[in-house]
């Protein structure tokens, strides 16, 4: 009886944490999806403000 509880237990463990990655994994893609739209952005109003300050000199 011992060995099947320690067993169910093991399978459990292995699944939380197999879930856990996953949910990791998820949402360190959108972090990094939304850190490379927004240094995308930055690039952008930075490139457009060099081109309008280089077009006042």
């Amino acid at each position: 009886m011992l060995i099947e509880e320690e067993a169910q237990i093991s399978a459990e463990m292995i699944l939380i944490v197999g879930a856990l990655l996953v949910i990791v994994i998820a949402v360190g893609s959108y972090i990094f999806n939304i850190s490379g739209s927004i240094a995308g952005n930055i690039s952008e109003v930075i490139n457009t403000a060099r081109d309008s300050t280089i077009n006042k000199l």
